[in-house]
């Protein structure tokens, strides 16, 4: 068989690679940052983002993920109660001064109203008294936390507490705050809505939520703000623009207002310049090839999966996409057997190669017509 490499029109077909497409255009004075295009999960600006720091009040989103996680399998309900302990009184915010839900010992708290104290009032509080009631203690409520964040992977991180006190043992990554936000999102959906609602009341206190971008960007719905004295002002966020959403977490800002001012120009930096591109639906007919021996001349070749990728905007039109395959292919062919590949270049970013299928089964013929189909080429030549 000869071999068959085609160049295909990138009218046709659009393509791009899963990894950092940051050109890094754009200077930050945040400490640590990274800006993911949540449905292609690729990173579109990074500055130290597997540094293990510390993530203050971000952290808590591990706490909110694990009451999820218990909310979906069945074992919670978000009318079930939880009883404050003077424990949880004491060392969350009524005397040592930290945020807080103003939760009263003794008190019998709906689910629902200590998620949104964690959420919305960022409530120390509220943090160990779902770590008390779920694990017995704030210490095992921690041993939880750092199975499950190997389960998830984040691997740059550990966890002391629940609340995102200072400790030297209680460390995340940017990336892997990001990548707990894009599970959060995609794995619980039907209460992702709680971490845009911008006030809570609870014991006739009304706190506003903490997230800058909610009262700045009209497309911002999430997630977490925090600030420690050596973590800086910090904020994992999430918005939502047309079909796009973003996800950004940044650390170290000096201020409430550098940090608002920082996140929105991020964020409009990451919709502005990038957008995602359909490189090739599944199923899509790319060409087709001729079969020896076969009951069809031909069979289509059709892509094997669906390929959507983000780039710079100014970048979409310099792609080179390439079909490589053999020809002719001998029957029987099985449908989605693979006959070659589409390798997709992209300038400064490397190449990607999609796996071309066959659209349908060919039959192989029988004896009389691989006779006659050898007598038509002796005579005739190929076609």
């Amino acid at each position: 068989m000869t071999f068959r490499s085609q160049i295909i029109s990138a009218g046709m077909l659009v393509c791009g690679l899963l990894c950092s497409v940051s050109a890094e255009a754009i200077e930050t004075k945040a400490r640590n940052l990274i800006l993911v295009d949540y449905d292609t999960g690729q990173y579109l600006y990074a500055k130290d983002i597997d540094k293990s720091i510390p993530p203050a009040s971000m952290s808590k989103l591990m706490t909110v993920y694990m009451i999820f996680e218990k909310l979906k399998d069945g074992t919670l309900s978000l009318d079930d109660t939880f009883t404050v302990s003077e424990n949880a009184w004491r060392k969350g915010g009524a005397v040592s001064g930290g945020s807080t839900m103003f939760l009263a010992i003794g008190d019998k708290v709906r689910v629902e109203d200590l998620i949104k104290g964690i959420v919305i009032q960022s409530g120390n509080d509220a943090c160990i008294v779902a770590a008390e009631n779920l694990s017995g203690t704030e210490e095992d409520f921690a041993v939880e936390l750092n199975r499950k964040a190997r389960e998830l992977g984040l691997n740059n991180s550990t966890f002391a507490n629940a609340t995102g006190l200072p400790h030297p043992d209680h460390r995340m990554s940017v990336e892997d705050l990001a990548k707990l936000a894009r599970k959060i999102i995609t794995e619980f959906p039907q209460y992702y809505h709680l971490f845009s609602q911008k006030e809570f009341v609870y014991h006739n206190i009304r706190q506003g939520n903490r997230n800058p971008l909610l009262y700045s960007m009209p497309y911002a719905d999430g997630m977490k703000t925090g600030h420690t004295e050596e973590a800086g002002y910090c904020l994992t966020a999430s918005a939502k623009k047309g079909d796009r959403r973003l996800i950004g977490v940044m650390t170290g800002l000096k201020s409430n207002k550098e940090r608002s001012e920082e996140a929105e120009k991020i964020m409009s930096w990451g919709f502005r310049e990038f957008d995602n591109y359909t490189i090739v639906k599944k199923s899509a007919k790319v060409g087709e090839v001729p079969v020896w021996f076969g009951t069809s001349s031909t069979v289509d070749m059709v892509a094997g999966e669906d390929v959507i990728r983000t780039l710079k905007k100014n970048k979409s039109d310099k792609i080179k996409l390439t079909a490589i395959y053999d020809k002719p292919v001998k029957a029987p062919v099985k449908k989605g057997q693979q006959l070659g590949v589409i390798k997709a270049e992209i300038p400064d970013s490397g190449s990607v190669e999609i796996p071309l299928l066959a659209a349908s089964d060919v039959k192989a013929v029988g004896f009389w017509g691989r006779i006659s189909r050898n007598l038509k080429y002796l005579f005739f030549g190929a076609e």
